[in-house]
């Protein structure tokens, strides 16, 4: 066992020493070591019952013969952080995340490792801290809030920011959203769309990190607890067995994330997360690839916010491997990947089925026949750039306009409730990338305004930051390279027409090439950002969003 390694001989006396200060016992020592990463905290509703989830994951280590050691992790809640400074913190949060459990899982010579999840940034930072330290696995998340209930209607965080700007307007009152305040998060869990922490947390199965139901059992469900005592007693079978997250992912599992990424509608930020994953293991996902993926993949669920289903009625409708099944009767499948059951894809989802196909589309009858997310390129975005295009309006899917432009997204607010933002417009937000930002910010704050406002079927939205996975409307966002790195997106004034073909998967900043070489010798200067402490050596290090936003090493 990797952990004899600090206890066992005349050498690691001391160190047995130590750890029977912690009240181990003997026995214990005998058994395999399992960390079991808990990243619980009072700030985060998606984690706030973690703790009784890692006791259920003891409890399954204990029952085949392991000792847990429970250890922590940060985590920032995105939606807490959303619209002012602390955003810039998101992102960047997932690089200390995977470091840390690297550190604490190299450091103390753990045999496994269960990792207990929930919210954006915590669920890529574990899952790559799991590739990069490569001992055996599971990865728990702590399951999906419900809906909450107002006016009639199912609602979630992305209708309350949407509901500001429905105040601003006069389109809502304050007793309206009041209500809403009241009601749209009524529990623990991580927030009821397909977000991006139910993104990540979805495609953690179909990845073969997590158990099935990992991505979408309810939080508040017995049946969580019980996927928890599961996991504990899988890792023991991965420990006996020695298989080992390298052995699970493979480059093959990427292109299975992104089948499901299709058919699900998953959050943009899945891209930047599955990319910096896939960096781990030494593999590069091509965007282009993306697309390629997209085109024979139809987009087979609609949950919100291009919706009005939630993950608990995904999870009613048979769940993630009810989709992976459909894909893979369909030939797209992958089906013979080791997963940590123990057994293949193919063998896991074989006794499932679509219960509901008003959730869950069938394969002739699907919501489009292309996926949910596209990646354009061109003029504006030489690297590249996403857009989650199953949440927009089908009228938007081309589009031309003048740009107006914002060198941070709190100027493009004060814009847009200025009520300056006219329809046909194309609102750029600039020098908000992985190193302008720094941290590549969310910008639900903008897209929700312009929802909550009803311009979502008339503006579109270009910035080189990203998007919370409860943005909906004409969002497009990673534009790269980014205007921090000199970025075609920097050049762009007032006026000029960007012209936006999602099904051609085109962006095109409509100016001549001499106009812009004249306007590069005036270089438009980035947003005072005060970068120190981390951010400024996160921002120093950082690489593109089009290679996922990952630290460079050398």
């Amino acid at each position: 066992m990797r952990s004899d390694s600090v206890k066992k001989g005349l050498e690691r006396a001391p160190h047995r020493s130590l750890f029977k200060a912690l009240g181990y016992t003997d026995e214990e020592l005998e058994r395999p070591m399992i960390g079991i990463v808990n990243s619980a905290n009072g700030i985060v509703p998606g984690h706030m019952h973690l703790d009784r989830v890692v006791d259920a994951v003891k409890t399954g280590v204990s029952m085949k013969g392991g000792t847990p050691v429970e250890f922590p992790s940060i985590a920032v809640c995105d939606g807490i952080a959303m619209g002012h400074s602390g955003m810039n913190y998101s992102l960047a949060s997932r690089e200390l995340i995977a470091d840390s459990i690297e550190t604490m899982a190299m450091a103390h010579s753990f045999d496994g490792l269960v990792m207990v999840t929930n919210c954006d940034k915590v669920v890529p930072g574990m899952l790559m801290a799991a590739l990069r330290v490569n001992i055996p696995t599971v990865v728990i998340s702590g399951g999906p809030m419900l809906a909450g209930h107002a006016g009639g209607n199912r609602i979630s965080l992305s209708n309350m920011f949407e509901a500001v700007g429905a105040v601003k307007t006069g389109r809502m009152t304050t007793d309206d959203l009041h209500e809403y305040e009241e009601n749209a998060c009524p529990g623990c869990g991580s927030c009821a769309g397909m977000f991006t922490a139910n993104s990540m947390n979805c495609l953690t199965e179909v990845l073969g990190m997590g158990l099935p139901g990992n991505g979408t059992i309810p939080a508040v469900h017995s049946a969580r607890m019980r996927l928890a005592k599961q996991a504990g007693m899988a890792v023991m079978r991965l420990v006996k067995r020695d298989i080992k997250p390298r052995d699970i992912i493979r480059y093959e599992s990427f292109i299975n994330a992104l089948a499901v990424d299709m058919a699900l509608g998953c959050s943009t930020n899945s891209v930047l997360h599955l990319c910096a994953m896939a960096h781990e293991i030494g593999v590069r996902l091509d965007l282009d690839m993306i697309n390629e993926i997209s085109s024979r993949t139809p987009n087979l669920c609609r949950l919100s916010p291009a919706g009005d289903h939630f993950v608990e009625d995904l999870h009613a409708a048979g769940g993630v491997s009810a989709v992976v099944r459909q894909l893979s009767d369909n030939g797209l499948i992958n089906t013979d990947m080791v997963t940590v059951t123990g057994c293949t894809l193919g063998e896991n989802i074989s006794r499932v089925a679509n219960l509901n196909p008003e959730v869950i589309r069938p394969f002739d009858n699907p919501y489009s026949t292309t996926g949910g997310i596209a990646v354009l390129r061109g003029s504006l975005a030489p690297d590249g750039c996403v857009v989650k295009r199953s949440a927009v309006d089908k009228s938007m899917l081309r589009h031309r306009g003048p740009a107006r432009v914002f060198n941070s997204e709190e100027h493009a607010l004060e814009a847009i409730y200025g009520n300056k933002i006219e329809k046909g417009d194309v609102l750029v937000i600039r020098f908000e990338g992985p190193k302008g930002g720094p941290g590549m910010r969310e910008m639900l704050s903008p897209t929700s305004a312009l929802a909550g406002m009803g311009l979502d079927r008339d503006v579109a939205l270009v910035t080189d930051g990203r998007f919370s996975g409860a943005t909906r409307g004409a969002s497009i966002g990673h534009v790269s390279p980014e205007a921090a790195e000199g970025g075609p997106i920097a050049l762009v004034e007032d006026g000029d027409i960007i012209s936006i073909d999602m099904n051609e998967g085109t962006i095109h900043l409509e100016v001549e090439d001499e106009v812009l070489k004249r306007r590069k010798v005036c270089k438009v200067e980035p947003k005072p950002n005060n970068r120190h402490g981390y951010l400024a050596r996160y921002a120093r290090l950082v690489t593109s969003a089009s290679t996922g936003a990952v630290l460079r090493i050398d």
